[in-house]
């Protein structure tokens, strides 16, 4: 089977408002920067496949405010709606087509334009749910409380997620909250919706990033070492919540299982060195770690307090300090692919994990986990 490799990265710093700087702002810094990480000028690219949703961006057919500043003039562009792992799922799968060597993908966001609550409760159900005005955050609160009631998980638990991910970001320069708090700073914290405190949210923020992917003819041939992609997956469950366990998520459990298949993965919990995950509020770190097979149902809170996931545990999880330290909506996902691949080259500065060899990237789509996209990549073909 024919192989792929990421061979460069470039991010924005995530911040709670980019007002400088527009969407074609922010994609043109994270695309150069990628196009000088990976040695390459943007003749090197074939084509370009941008990330974004119209309801976020504020307008319809997003990506043609991005697509001249992707390099995409005269160059096959599209555009993927969702998170930032998916749109590089479908830049892979062209690079794999034989069509393309190299593809280019961006994600970008800025929350700070948006008003959040509007926009996730327009992607509820019309008729049964849309209308009792729930959004992101009471949907997350639901599950939240299922998960919890299921498994005995305390809201403290949770919390100490929320410590060890704003206490990662310390050490990330990229990261929108760094900050050293404690378990009673979050259970202090504004109540946003029950369980969930202002501390267990992640923020609303501004970013862009890209990531360039290659087929493995010309992986090589540029100035950075590849990093391979083993093996990734994704899954959906669905739509409607009423059809739905919130306490557990069957769609992320077939990614990974699919994911780890790809990539000859047999005991994940002994071949992945680190995670990063999509932890838009801090329970979900708990509860994706779980569903990914990484932690026994009802149990990764006892390794977490164990200090396993900490920056020098055994499994450290989000060591960049994750979406608890910075969520550009549409990008998160891609943001997780690049820390990843930092990390893997050895390039993480201050949060770089010691031997790093294989990192597992999840990202998101739709409510509570509708939707989970799981990447495995690796230092070694």
């Amino acid at each position: 089977m024919d192989r792929t490799a990421i061979i460069g990265v470039g991010m924005t710093t995530i911040e709670a408002e980019k007002r400088r700087e527009t969407f074609a702002d922010m994609t043109w810094e994270a695309v150069n920067k990628a196009l000088s990480d990976a040695g390459m000028t943007i003749a090197d690219i074939d084509n370009v496949v941008t990330t974004s949703s119209d309801f976020w961006d504020g307008r319809t057919i997003s990506l043609m405010a991005v697509g001249d500043v992707s390099g995409a003039a005269e160059k096959n562009v599209s555009c993927v709606e969702g998170d930032g792992t998916y749109g590089a799922f479908y830049a892979n799968a062209r690079a794999l087509s034989g069509s393309y060597k190299t593809t280019l993908v961006t994600g970008h966001s800025k929350g700070s334009q948006c008003v959040s609550s509007l926009i996730t409760n327009a992607a509820f159900d019309p008729i049964y749910e849309r209308v009792l005005g729930m959004d992101m955050i009471t949907a997350s609160a639901m599950q939240a409380n299922a998960y919890m009631n299921r498994t005995g998980v305390k809201p403290e638990d949770a919390a100490l997620v929320s410590v060890k991910n704003h206490g990662n970001a310390l050490k990330n320069p990229m990261a929108q909250l760094p900050m050293n708090i404690t378990v009673d700073d979050v259970m202090a914290s504004e109540m946003i919706a029950d369980p969930l405190r202002k501390l267990d949210s992640s923020p609303v923020s501004d970013g862009c990033c890209a990531v360039i992917i290659a087929h493995e003819s010309v992986a090589t041939k540029f100035k950075q070492k590849p990093i391979w992609i083993r093996g990734l997956a994704f899954c959906t469950d669905s739509f409607f919540f009423g059809d739905r366990d919130l306490a557990r998520s069957k769609a992320l459990t077939e990614a990974a299982k699919k994911a780890y298949a790809m990539a000859g993965i047999k005991d994940p919990r002994k071949e992945i060195d680190l995670v990063e995950l999509y932890d838009a509020f801090s329970y979900q770190e708990l509860l994706w770690l779980e569903e990914m097979g990484l932690a026994d149902y009802g149990k990764a809170a006892a390794r977490l307090k164990a200090g396993e996931f900490n920056l020098d545990g055994a499994l450290p999880v989000n060591p960049s300090g994750g979406l608890l330290s910075g969520h550009p909506v549409i990008a998160a996902g891609l943001y997780r692919i690049a820390e990843i691949v930092l990390q893997l080259r050895g390039d993480a500065g201050a949060h770089q994990v010691k031997k790093a060899k294989t990192g597992l990237a999840h990202g998101v789509n739709g409510l509570c986990g509708q939707s989970h996209c799981v990447w495995i990549l690796d230092k070694e073909k």
